[in-house]
């Protein structure tokens, strides 16, 4: 029989481990900065630079946060580390996948971006999407980050494989990814629309932080957003002919219907019909250009 004391670690064990925790959250975080040029982030080097890589004042101008508080991270101090923070850290770093899930372990958080596997994608939904090639098709949630994807809708608006997977969300793509940028006809006016069905989807989650940090992500990278964000305009889901030119096929025009897999309008299938023979054709041509790849895409390595 498991008494208290067992079940529980005494208070000076827990204090140790989150001790430890700190020192090796600050270890990592200097090592990483010292990694970094200047030249990387588009900061002058300058004639008297001795510290290797970044200044702390430089890690913490880029994310955005006060200089003693970053600064009291590097020592291990005992303060609280939100997840824009660490979101914003994982950036300025240039952390990869393996390195910015070490980062939100260590500080005892949970990463709330599309690079933490979700395991409501499940492999009948993986399989449904390979299925429907070759029709584009992804599973998003309503904030917009892609979960998971099949070969076409992978090469639909450049190379989704090549983007990291805390990067693959639609808002943040149409925004500051050049692929996206060209492949898409009347960016103007799908840029505003997605403002609006966004901000009519956060109404029911604006506390969280994923929320939050994308919006301030947005703001801060896209005068375009943040123009569009101050509308306040609200525009319920609904589907939608779209063009889009490929840049292996060229033109493609198909229909987008949204097929909500849970009630409350969270997770969904996005597909991308093709309205016309020639379409279907081109998006026929591009599964065949895609084929080759010998990884599917969508899903964690």
């Amino acid at each position: 029989m498991t008494t208290m004391s067992e079940a529980t670690p005494p208070r000076h064990m827990a204090g140790a481990e989150t001790q430890i925790r700190r020192h090796e959250l600050a270890v990592f975080l200097r090592s990483r900065r010292e990694r970094i040029t200047p030249e990387q982030v588009g900061l002058p080097r300058g004639r008297r630079r001795r510290t290797p890589g970044l200044r702390r004042e430089e890690v913490a101008q880029l994310s955005a946060v006060g200089v003693t508080w970053y600064t009291w991270l590097e020592q291990a101090r005992d303060i609280q580390v939100s997840v824009q923070v660490l979101d914003a850290l994982a950036r300025t770093l240039r952390l990869d996948a393996g390195e910015r899930a070490h980062l939100f372990q260590l500080a005892g958080s949970t990463d709330p971006t599309p690079a933490a596997e979700c395991p409501s994608v499940t492999p009948a939904l993986r399989r449904m999407l390979r299925e429907l090639e070759p029709i584009p098709a992804c599973i998003q949630n309503s904030r917009y980050d892609i979960l998971a994807y099949n070969r076409t809708y992978a090469r639909l608006l450049g190379d989704l494989d090549a983007v990291p997977p805390e990067d693959r969300n639609c808002l943040v793509l149409i925004h500051t990814d050049p692929a996206w940028r060209a492949a898409i006809l009347h960016l103007d006016e799908s840029r505003r629309l997605m403002a609006a069905k966004f901000r009519a989807s956060m109404a029911g989650h604006l506390t969280e932080p994923a929320w939050k940090m994308l919006v301030n992500r947005l703001k801060t990278e896209s005068p375009e957003f943040r123009e569009n964000w101050e509308r306040y305009e609200v525009v319920v889901n609904r589907g939608k002919t779209k063009q889009f030119l490929n840049p292996s096929v060229g033109l493609l025009t198909l229909d987008h219907t949204d097929l909500w897999l849970s009630p409350d309008f969270g997770a969904r299938m996005v597909t991308y019909v093709p309205v016309d023979a020639e379409s279907r054709e081109r998006l026929e041509k591009l599964r065949e250009l895609v084929s080759v790849a010998s990884v599917e895409p969508g899903v964690p390595a």
